[in-house]
């Protein structure tokens, strides 16, 4: 997890679907979550309509908690990120 940025685009692979959003393997031995409302552009109600377990995605971090060995990540590649020092 010391090797990401904020900021970096990277392909992972969707592990797990859930109600709020999809769990991604980046390959940081901690799988990593997209927010239903970082899947995309539009309002998305169901996040199973756009992604399933087993696809592969890009994503950006938009945010990592060393402390709490969270990462957030978003399909919006455009989307800003978290403003940390």
């Amino acid at each position: 997890m010391e090797d990401l940025k904020v900021g970096m685009i990277l392909e992972g692979s969707v592990t797990n679907m859930t109600n709020f959003g999809a769990f991604v393997d980046i390959g940081v031995h901690q799988d990593s979550l997209v927010h239903i409302s970082s899947l995309s552009d539009k309002f998305i109600k169901d996040p199973h309509s756009l992604v399933k377990a087993g696809d592969i995605i890009t994503v950006k971090v938009i945010d990592i908690d060393l402390n709490r060995k969270r990462i957030t990540l978003s399909m919006r590649l455009d989307e800003k990120t978290a403003d940390r020092p």
